[in-house]
């Protein structure tokens, strides 16, 4: 594990940091799942869990903020194509696929800001 130093970073899996994820697949699973205790970040970097965080306003180091905005940009553009065609079994709406795109957008322009 690399030295930490003093910023806060975002994890490389973007979509998957956080403690919805968690909560999700607890839900599913009806177990918990433990936070890791190092994750690799988006600037490429091995530190504690602790010194990350999936809130723009709290991620310091700017390679993982850009890091986030390539991710959530492209997540947004990939949710945009998915809702352009027709949703088979209709689990999704349009209008929650836009509200999702909506979302990511404003995540990706909250860590470029």
């Amino acid at each position: 594990m690399s030295e930490p130093g003093p910023h806060i970073h975002v994890e490389r899996k973007v979509l998957e940091a956080g403690p919805e994820v968690r909560n999700l697949i607890s839900s599913m699973l009806g177990r918990t799942t433990d936070a890791p205790s190092v994750v690799t970040t988006g600037c490429g970097r091995q530190v504690p869990f602790a010194m990350t965080s999936p809130r723009p306003e709290s991620v310091t180091c700017l390679a993982c903020r850009e890091h986030a905005h390539r991710e959530y940009t492209r997540f947004a553009e990939q949710f945009e194509r998915l809702g352009r065609g027709p949703l088979p079994g209709g689990a999704v709406s349009a209008e929650q696929i836009a509200a999702a795109v909506d979302r990511l957008r404003d995540l990706a322009k909250r860590f470029a800001g």
